[in-house]
């Protein structure tokens, strides 16, 4: 018996040795109360040193790593190491868990920090990308995360003195990050030349920006801002390992072991060397430091902490002391003494003398014994023997023991002395005589033997040590006390255990302490037995216990237990206990049902991808439509009371609220009907009602399952929650505001999760035990408590931050844990009540089981409390009414038929049927029983039968009758019943039967029903009576379908798992024929009209016919059998019905059919709970259906009432009978039917269109990963190997002076360098594949667009921009702010890479128009982009597309930075989502081929597709824009030009070419409701490319852009005041008057990029660019506006005025180049000499020739002054490449050509001849340098262009400076000449990947760069340097 129990005595940790000092820095402070916080192995140690007392928290699970002290210095946070770390914030002056943070980081946590108020904490972590993390530690709540470094993070601070800057530090790398929205973005600190790059260990944040670090050498590095401004060099000699601010300074400790003191500004005032103190030692090294006042405490590698007064600074003060480094194994108590020794790997013996040192073995030494009489020492050794010395004979050795064959582990001596026993590590027990060291072997001898100590882990006495089922060897070390009749052992698992002793039998029941993290190696009593000593082998620490034997527990009561994540008490193990009652079979039961699927309703869409892609080549023909009929479902009979519980309420009003299968039931009992929530997918398990009786929440099983809150009145969802539970949801229940929900999953660990489900946010996780747990409940007084409770188990959770605490109810002496099947709350917040399932109810305070009383026989399966007391109902089927403390039972209610009041209707099946819900209201109690049925008692004892349904067991048989509108139903409960489908909806009549049954036939005549049962018999009963006429029993297998002839109903088919058919012969009662040849089980007969031939389906898939009534097999063709008249269709084979098998026919099975008497439709049941129409016959593959969803797994059979006016259905495991009336074509008043569209889409294209395919297909690519434009090859100039010039002249010479590079155009003025850049204008706007994106802002004054990634703020009066350049990457979408109260606020989406949360990842900007502030960062998991942004309706949530597979949607609350709600919006591209502008909640997307309507429940995105089948051929197209009408109108406009008006999610009409091409752009006026569309069109006279219609979208006014372009293509419209805004593809924006149709074009640009061409006038501020697109235009800068533009037909490629300005020539893509006059713009000459690309063109500076270079490797040279002719007079020979630039020197004399393979070339003028002497070359002056090779730029080539170039290059016209731009997107401002590699420079961003061109103008007043992916021309201002 003694191991049956755990032993009542206790162990209390009372004091810890030992000091985390080993991989851990930043570890010991000081708390308010002057306490000292630190960590030790996995707990923390609060150290009182007024008392020499030491307090505990142990909350972690495995070793701490971190810790923090919040800035009032009472809460401190932990972070542990594990599989799945979390973080702890508790009190240091109660030692409890204020919260829990979770489910973030992997490895380990390995740095915190606090805010400086205190309300966020940073967390660092130790994974690959070492992820640092922020959060609200309150509501334990991640804000923000990124990945931090590639390489270990040492320390992290906030800033003090900035919010929302933080600072990391690490292996060669300082990072700054700022935090904005939920955006953390780092830059890294610039080391420069101050200092060099190197690990930093330590840091801590000053004023004025100022970050004060230590580094790996010992030099403190000064920052500010991210320079390093200084260094302290010097300041220890090793690393810095610590640095502590505090009110008076710094304190640095390091390797070094000293400790330094600074003042406020670093200065420093002392320095404090440890190593030189009195407690010193050599290699003392420092690893944290905390400086208080006069006070400084010190943490050292070697696991010491010192206390240390500033003016006694050489006499430190030793507060504790642990072992360092290796494991710790040895330990041993002084016989009388309380000390200990222990001995470590680290060499260190503490506390002893050595007397004589001795080595005879090897190995190592694993134990040593003296014998209790102190003569001999054994010693136990790893090479499997024992010694035996003498002591008194100076350890002389006397004997050895050689008899295992393994390590020896451990010792013990018998009290005198003459046996040894031992254990080897292979777990042998042996035992040896002494001294001499003989084996013994016989049993006998050793019986009697009395054992001085026990540490031996194997044998007889400690048996019960060993799980059962075990025989790992992982208990390290177990130790006796005699006395208390206990034993404690130690194992691998960190865990401490006490047991009875002796204990004989396996797996004895103990209780368990953690604290240790790893292997707790050795445990001992001390002498006296008052305490217990462990130490832990990694974690270097002694653990002292305190015991509490037995008779003391009683006052230790006060001492709660120990709030742990783990039990403290003893897990039940799994012995037999003789004294726990059986299971009830109920509960047995109910305990195996695991709710797994093979196949759940979320994998569906994923399924059939996968199905489509196999069948991408058949397919088949056009498919029926869907058919006109639909379904609403009607009446469900049933209820699920044989596995819930408590799922049972009266609504506000009086209604009844309950569940079956996957319905959510509300029963009217005045009117009997029922309205349903069918917003599940499969099985709802649980549902608990609101505190206002309003609402409900249910739960159900899914992969991912889902929780749906919804209101009763509207039967609306509110809110759906989801992602936190597996498998499914087995409890909820509402907190007592109702504000929060608690739930519980059916996971391995019956995960509980805390939610405040209006914003479905996740409050708190916790696991909750490992069985299964069958009620929660939320404490109505404190919202932050509740109790759950289940097998063998009931704990009492408090919730801390994002975790729960649970403790276990604590039993004591007055019982054991017995299984609960109910709780609730009392009248205190104190106590709570379970009901047990032995009957009993148990009343607990706190969590302490006060009493027990008995209330029923069998289970307590249900209990509601009520004001004044409780009712409780049981197995034993009685309802007990009780006062409010249990004292006695004030009235009881027995459900009984006798009981049943006279009106009742349907029948009660048995008396006493168990209970499971009860509810009280409205002067009655209702009751819910595991039959399935729903009962009201009154209290005077009058029952109501409300509803009712089968019992357990599948159902399967249903007939319905030929001419009633009554069904019968078999199951296998083993009853069969009559339902009444008219109004009175009950079971009119029920029979018990033998055996289970799964099908039933009414005669034609309706006189008779035949059953088939389970047994392989059928029987004949009257339909009225459902007594027998007959049976027979001819079968040994299950009877499937039973079937009578048509007619008069002579014959009847019996069809049989066996695979044959019977045929009977109904008058005679014989057996006339047999039907042989199936190959597998029948599953459907049916006969024809003249009851000749019989269909039969088998399980192999087989159609096959026979002849009744012999049974004669019939082969008959497929083309027949559609003529044969049948009298019923249940068959779910053939050709008729090939439709009806869905794409993933392989996962599903049709488990049914039905056809209507009027052969129109076919009703089918599946596997998967679907009942669907189609169309019959149901021809061709995956025929077109109407889905209705309310089943939850397989629907078993559906059956047509006799006049096709209602659906019945079967839910087999779910025991439902649901009704289903059936609604014609005509009848429908176009209400929204419940049904989804059918599975695939059609493959009929949604239409074509150049620029909708184009911006489908776009892909986006990052400016990081953006290569060449142009294919250059051969070795980058920085790499080439520079051969010495032979010209190096001495410093010194008589030489005249170099002449300069550049000849200088301002020479009379002072050179100023230009030391910046203004983005000034910027002439660009992205309309070719984005939309939507040019607003309106101030009343009109203003507009806003984006190009490249800028954001332009542009004023229509003046035409002056200001810009938004935070983005670092492309923007594709833009919106504004439509609420009064965000006024000019706009949202902007980019292009990124992969959605990993870092600097790269796609971004959302949130900012100001108007001051350009930005004000929010949504960092998201769209990878690739960002493609679509909306505002709600009140501007707090932002609605974002991404372009990631999956094309997301997320919908952000963006001022937190807070994601609410994501889903996979769509498989193929969505163009545009938008918020209905009245609405927060609800929005459409729209793309390609689809449409959807969307709703946001709490954390939930529900979406149904557009239906378009309610219109006559009509069929979803590709749907490009959308708007919105008023009464839930939306308006859809699509690739064809039509729109589309929808109401609801229904397709009410269109409107047919409101456009003659694809309407690319809606918008929605808010003021009137007017709305414009844009759309592709010719110009005509009568239509026009912009409309404007009325609200209903039925009349219009079309508007005519005067641009000249062929087609106009309007991408985005927007409408102000009178006034209509349009962005095209063609790059303008334009502004339309409403009255007067006058067009004001505000912006051009060019279409298509690149720009390659760029010229700046040589005196003016104009300059020309050339495009692809065909056109040059010339701009004026002063005007800020295009000023003319010429097509030329075709693709230009450069552009160069002549020296005086008066002609441009311009080279063209296909060779041409042609010569143009200003003035007039007409063409002066043309010529077409080459056929590739010409890639620049050049006038001489004398006017005289024209150089022309092209991509044929060729630069051919002109004399203009031959006239228009323009006949080449020669050419320049072996150039290596194609030409990049040219430039001309300034006697016109060379030319200068830089080429593809990275090398620059000089040629004489006009010959061609090339410059080889390297001197001559030197002396050249150049009029212009636009080269971006030559030594003399050697220094614009960046280290990163593996992949990418610098494009272009201009010097400025003072020849000091000099611009560059290249392919990532990036101007660069150098000086000139920059000849050292990798110059310094300034750089400028704001374009696209790709800079292809740029100039200075005249004056260098301006940089003009031109863009290649952007089509856009920036211009930027030069800021000069002062004189």
């Amino acid at each position: 018996m003694a191991a049956r129990s755990a032993p009542n005595c206790h162990l209390r940790l009372e004091w810890v040795y030992g000091y985390r000092g080993h991989q851990c820095r930043n570890n010991l402070y000081y708390t308010a109360a002057k306490e000292i916080v630190y960590f030790v192995a996995g707990v923390g140690v609060v150290y009182s040193p007024r008392e020499h007392r030491q307090k505990f928290y142990r909350g972690h699970s495995d070793d701490i790593i971190s810790l923090a002290l919040h800035p009032e210095r009472v809460l401190v946070a932990t972070g542990q190491v594990g599989k799945e770390p979390y973080i702890c914030v508790w009190d240091s002056y109660t030692v409890q868990t204020i919260s829990i943070l979770k489910d973030a980081h992997t490895h380990g946590i390995a740095c915190l920090a606090f805010d400086l108020d205190g309300q966020r904490l940073v967390s660092v972590g130790l994974d690959s990308k070492n992820a640092v993390c922020v959060w609200d530690w309150k509501r334990g709540k991640m804000l923000s995360m990124a990945p931090g470094h590639t390489d270990r993070i040492f320390d992290i601070s906030w800033d003090l003195y900035q919010p929302n800057k933080l600072v990391s530090c690490g292996v060669k790398h300082i990072k700054f990050w700022s935090l904005c929205g939920n955006a953390l973005t780092p830059k890294r600190g610039v080391f420069g030349k101050t200092g060099d790059l190197q690990t930093i260990l330590c840091l801590a944040c000053a004023r004025d920006e100022l970050t004060y670090s230590g580094a790996l050498n010992g030099d403190i590095y000064v920052w500010k801002g991210i320079n390093l401004i200084r260094t302290i060099q010097g300041a220890h000699t090793a690393g810095i390992f610590s640095m502590n601010a505090c009110e008076e300074g710094f304190a640095t400790g390091g390797r070094d072991g000293c400790i330094r003191l600074w003042d406020l500004t670093f200065k420093p005032i002392t320095v404090i060397d440890l190593r030189e103190t009195d407690q010193g030692y050599k290699g003392l090294s420092v690893r944290s430091v905390c400086w208080r006042g006069d006070h400084i405490l010190v943490g050292t590698q070697d696991s010491e902490i010192f206390e240390i007064v500033v003016h006694e600074r050489n006499k430190p003060f030793l507060i504790m002391q642990g072992h360092c480094e290796g494991e710790l194994w040895a330990l041993a108590v002084h016989p009388t003494k309380p000390l200990a020794v222990t001995g470590s790997d680290d060499r260190s013996v503490r506390d002893m003398t050595e007397v004589v040192h001795i080595k005879d073995r090897k190995e190592a030494i694993h134990e040593l014994k003296y014998s209790p009489d102190g003569t001999y020492l054994a010693v136990g050794c790893n090479d499997s023997s024992v010694d035996i010395y003498g002591v008194a004979q100076r350890y002389k050795k006397f004997g050895e023991c050689v008899g295992s064959l393994s390590f020896i582990t451990h010792l013990d001596w018998s009290s005198d002395s003459r046996y040894l026993q031992t254990n080897d590590g292979n777990g042998k027990r042996l035992f040896y005589r002494m001294p001499g060291g003989k084996e013994v072997t016989n049993k006998e001898e050793i019986k009697g033997v009395h054992w001085a100590s026990w540490t031996c882990v194997s044998g007889l006495e400690v048996n019960g040590i060993w799980p059962k089922y075990s025989d790992i060897n992982d208990i390290n070390s177990v130790d006796g006390n005699y006395i208390g009749q206990v034993l404690v052992t130690a194992d691998d698992y960190g865990i401490i255990k006490l047991f009875r002793y002796p204990c004989l039998r396996k797996g004895a029941k103990f209780k368990k302490y953690i604290g240790h993290s790893g292997h707790v190696t050795n445990i001992r009593w001390s002498h006296d037995y008052q305490w217990v000593i462990s130490i832990g082998g990694a974690d270097h620490s002694v653990f002292q216990w305190k015991f509490i034997p037995e008779r003391k527990l009683k006052d230790a009561l006060h001492i709660a237990p120990q709030e742990s994540l783990a039990d403290s008490n003893s897990d039940e193990s799994d012995s037999d206990l003789s004294d726990v009652p059986e299971l009830d079979s109920e509960i047995e039961q109910e305990t195996q049902l695991t709710y797994r699927r093979q196949v759940y309703k979320e994998d569906l869409p994923q399924l059939k991808e996968q199905y489509k892609e196999r069948q991408k080549g058949s397919t088949s023909k056009r498919r029926e439509r869907t058919p006109g009929n639909s379904l609403r479902l009607h009446f469900v009979h049933g209820y699920r009371g044989y596995d819930c519980r408590s799922n049972l309420f009266y609504t506000q009003i009086g209604e009844i609220v309950y569940h079956v299968a996957a319905v959510g039931v509300i029963y009217n009992r005045q009117q009997n009907t029922q309205r349903f929530y069918l917003g599940h997918d499969d099985d709802i398990l649980c549902l608990a009602l609101h505190p206002l009786k309003d609402y409900v929440a249910t739960g159900q099983v899914g992969r991912d399952p889902s929780i749906h809150i919804w209101d009763t009145e509207t039967i609306k969802p509110l809110s759906v929650l989801k992602g936190c539970h597996q498998y499914g949801v087995c409890a909820v229940d509402f907190s007592a505001d109702g504000k929060r929900l608690a739930s519980v999953g059916i996971d391995d660990s019956h995960t509980i999760v805390l939610w405040d489900w209006k914003k479905g946010e996740k409050l708190s996780v916790a696991r909750g035990s490992k069985d299964k747990i069958f009620v929660v409940k939320m404490n109505p007084y404190v919202p932050d408590k509740l109790i759950t409770a289940g097998i063998k188990h009931v704990k009492f959770w408090r919730r801390a931050g994002g975790g729960l605490i649970g403790r276990k109810g604590y039993v004591g002496t007055l019982g054991k844990n017995d299984t609960m099947m109910c709780a609730v709350y009392g009248w205190t917040e104190e106590m709570a009540f379970s009901g047990t399932s032995t009957g009993d109810v148990c009343i607990w305070r706190d969590v302490f089981l006060v009493k027990t009383v008995k209330a029923h026989d069998g289970p307590v399966f249900s209990m509601h409390a009520l004001e004044k007391g409780f009712v409780t109902g049981g197995k034993d089927g009685v309802v007990a009414l009780w006062d409010d403390s249990f004292e006695r039972c004030l009235k009881t209610y027995a459900i009984k038929r006798a009981a049943l009041a006279p009106g009742s209707k349907g029948l009660l099946l048995e008396d006493n049927p168990s209970i499971r819900a009860i509810s009280l209201g409205h002067g009655h109690i209702l009751v819910g029983t595991k039959n399935g049925e729903i009962l009201e008692v009154d209290k005077s004892g009058p029952i109501t039968l409300l509803v009712q349904g089968h019992m357990e067991g599948e159902v399967w048989g249903l007939a319905t009758h030929p001419y009633l509108p009554i069904c019968a139903t078999v199951s296998d409960d083993k009853t069969l019943r009559i339902w009444d489908l008219s109004p009175s909806h009950c079971m009119l009549a029920v029979r018990k039967l033998k055996k289970g049954g799964r099908c039933c036939c009414f005669s034609p005549d309706g006189k008779a029903l035949a059953v088939g049962l389970n047994d392989g018999s059928f029987l004949m009963a009257n339909a009225d009576t459902l007594e027998d006429l007959v049976s027979f029993h001819h079968r040994k297998d299950i009877i499937s379908d039973i079937r009578f002839s048509p007619g008069s109903g002579k014959y009847l088919a019996v069809a049989s798992h066996d695979s044959f058919i019977d045929i009977y012969n109904v008058m005679s009662s014989k057996r006339v024929g047999i039907c042989k040849g199936a190959t597998s089980y029948i599953t459907h007969v049916d006969w024809d009209i003249r009851g000749k031939l019989l269909q039969v389906n088998t399980g192999a898939k087989e159609q096959l016919f026979f002849e009744a009534p012999r049974g004669k097999k019939q082969t008959i063709p497929s083309v027949e059998v559609e003529k044969i008249c049948w009298a019923s269709w249940t068959s779910v084979l053939g050709l008729c019905c090939e439709g009806i098998w869905p794409v993933i026919g392989e996962v599903t099975d049709i488990t049914a059919s039905c056809l209507t008497s009027d052969k129109m439709v076919l009703a089918t049941g599946d596997d998967l709970g679907f009942v669907k129409l189609f169309r019959y016959p149901a021809k061709g593959k995956f025929g077109k259906f109407k889905r209705y969803v309310a089943h939850s797994t397989h629907v078993t059979n559906v059956r047509w009432t006799y006049d096709d006016s209602m659906l019945v259905t079967l839910g087999g495991a779910d025991m439902s009978l649901m009704v289903w009336t059936n609604e014609m074509e005509g009848y429908r008043e176009k209400r929204p039917c419940d049904s989804e569209e059918s599975d695939t889409d059609s493959e009929e294209d949604g239409g074509y269109d150049s620029d909708v395919t184009r911006e489908n297909e776009i892909s986006y690519t990052i400016r990081a990963l953006s290569t060449n434009i142009r294919p250059m090859f051969g070795v980058k100039p920085h790499l080439q190997q520079k051969e010495p010039s032979v010209d190096e002249r001495p410093p010194v010479s008589r030489a005249p002076p170099r002449p300069e590079k550049l000849q200088t155009n301002n020479v009379g003025k002072k050179k100023r360098p230009i030391e910046d850049l203004v983005l000034e204008l910027v002439f660009g706007y992205r309309g070719r594949d984005c939309r939507n994106n040019v607003h309106y802002l101030n009343d009109g004054d203003d507009i806003i667009y984006h190009t490249a990634s800028i954001g332009i703020l542009h004023n229509v009066a003046t035409g002056t921009q200001s810009f938004y350049q935070e983005h670092n990457d492309d923007i594709l979408c833009l919106t504004v702010n439509q609420h009064p109260k965000f006024i000019n606020v706009v949202a902007t989406g980019q292009v990124g890479d992969l959605a990993d949360m870092s600097a790269t990842a796609p971004s959302i900007h949130i900012w100001d128009a108007m001051n350009k502030q930005t004000l929010s960062i949504l960092r998201c998991y769209h990878s690739k982009g960002v493609c679509s942004v909306s505002f709600s309706a009140t501007g707090k949530l932002l609605l974002s597309v991404g372009l990631d597979p999956e094309h997301t949607i997320t919908i952000w609350r963006w001022q937190e930075g807070a994601k609410i709600a994501s889903r996979a919006g769509h498989n193929r591209r969505i163009f545009v989502a938008e918020f209905r502008p009245d609405s927060d909640s609800q929005f459409v997307s729209v793309g390609v081929k689809h449409v959807k309507f969307w709703t946001l429940a709490g954390r939930a995105l529900l979406s149904k597709k557009g239906l378009v089948s309610t219109l006559e051929d009509a069929r979803m197209q590709t749907m490009l824009a959308v708007a919105f009408g008023a009464n839930n109108l939306t308006f859809t406009g699509t690739i064809s030009g039509d729109v589309c008006v929808w109401k609801d999610h229904i397709l009410c009409r269109t409107v047919a070419r409101a456009h003659n091409g694809p309407v690319f752009a809606m918008f929605t006026t808010l003021r009137d409701g007017l709305i414009v569309t844009g759309g592709k069109e010719r110009p005509s006279r009568e239509g026009g490319a912009v409309k404007l219609w009325d609200q209903e979208l039925r009349r219009c006014r079309a508007f005519r852009l005067d641009t000249g372009q062929a087609t106009d293509c309007v991408r985005s419209v927007c409408r102000g005041k009178g006034k209509i805004l349009v962005g095209t593809r063609s790059a303008e924006i334009i502004e339309v008057g409403e009255k007067n149709a006058a067009c004001n074009i505000l912006v051009n640009g060019h279409v298509d990029g690149p720009i390659w061409g760029l010229v700046t006038h040589p005196s003016r501020d104009f300059f020309l660019s050339a495009a692809e697109d065909g056109t040059v235009r010339l701009w004026d800068i002063a005007d800020k506006k295009m000023l003319n533009k010429v097509n030329l037909g075709h693709a230009a490629r450069t552009v160069c005025y002549s020296p005086e300005g008066d002609m441009v020539a311009i080279g063209m893509k296909n060779g041409e180049f042609i010569i143009l006059l200003v003035s007039s713009l007409k063409i002066w000459g043309k010529k077409r000499d080459r056929r590739c690309s010409i890639h620049d063109i050049r006038f001489s500076p004398d006017s005289r020739f024209l150089a022309v270079g092209s991509s044929e490797n060729s630069v051919d040279f002109y004399d203009l002054t031959l006239g228009p002719t323009l006949s080449r007079i020669s050419y320049c020979r072996d150039i290596p490449s194609f030409v990049i630039q040219m430039d001309f020197s300034a006697d016109s004399r060379y030319l200068q050509v830089s080429t593809g393979c990275y090398k620059r070339h000089v040629y004489e003028v006009p010959s061609g001849k090339p410059v080889l002497d390297q001197a001559t070359m030197d002396r050249i002056t150049w009029a212009t340098w636009t080269s971006i090779l030559g030594d003399e730029v050697l220094g614009i080539w960046s280290r990163h262009a593996e992949k990418a170039n610098v494009n272009c290059a201009c010097v400025s016209h003072s020849g000091i400076s000099l611009v560059t731009g290249d392919d990532f997107g990036m101007v660069k401002l150098f000086d000139f000449p920059c000849p050292e590699k990798f110059a310094k420079h300034k750089r400028f961003l704001g374009h696209s990947p790709h800079v292809t061109n740029i100039r200075f103008t005249s004056g260098d007043r301006h940089v003009v760069s031109a863009g290649g992916d952007d089509c856009s021309l920036f211009v930027w201002k030069c800021v000069h340097m002062p004189h």
